[in-house]
């Protein structure tokens, strides 16, 4: 129906998570009402993001200050904890609780089998390496609560059992099937609380 660059951008749009064919449609001719401005601001704000954004060399979380996050760059932090997710957007729904004080590792995803993700598309063994690197005594499995997410966490259980670690999974109040970053602080703060302990 739409041809050339409307057709560009409804197609583009419509790769995005979330956004299916009529929701791209819509959002394309938002972009044609508002003013020039206005576009090419979110058009800056795309580029800028693609070339100054990079993962931590320590825990993979998004930064801009060059090789390590501000969560790793901040000495106030519990080092000997390291709360395990999957991707980077579960560490600001952690943030927000304000309950917790230690440091992340962001995996990449979760073992899937039927999307060909195995152990060795996750950042598994950097974590492993960063254990007795950094004197770590406890790991928090707070991979998302569905059957992605939890294979993933007992394959961590199971991985992380010879290395003398504490390995615990994130309490109950968690809604199965949800995500991480949709959670409210509540909720999250509880599951925090009454993390237990993970057998291999």
């Amino acid at each position: 129906m739409y041809t050339g660059a409307l057709r560009a951008l409804i197609d583009e749009l419509g790769r995005l998570p979330g956004i299916g064919p009529k929701s791209a449609q819509r959002i394309a001719f938002h972009l044609l009402k508002v003013p020039s401005e206005d576009a090419l601001a979110l058009s800056d704000a795309i580029v800028s993001v693609k070339e100054r954004t990079t993962w931590c060399e320590r825990c993979f979380n998004v930064t801009e200050r060059g090789s390590l996050c501000e969560v790793c760059l901040d000495e106030s932090r519990d080092g000997s904890v390291v709360c395990v997710v999957e991707d980077p957007q579960a560490i600001a729904a952690f943030e927000r609780t304000k309950d917790y004080r230690g440091r992340y590792h962001v995996l990449g995803g979760a073992l899937s089998p039927l999307e060909g993700v195995g152990p060795e598309d996750l950042r598994i063994e950097e974590l492993a390496a960063r254990i007795p690197a950094e004197g770590i005594v406890e790991v928090v499995l707070s991979t998302n609560p569905n059957l992605e997410g939890d294979a993933t966490a007992m394959f961590l259980a199971r991985r992380l059992s010879g290395t003398g670690v504490r390995v615990t999974r994130l309490a109950s109040g968690l809604p199965v099937g949800g995500d991480l970053e949709y959670a409210d602080e509540m909720t999250l703060g509880r599951a925090l609380e009454g993390r237990r302990e993970v057998g291999a």
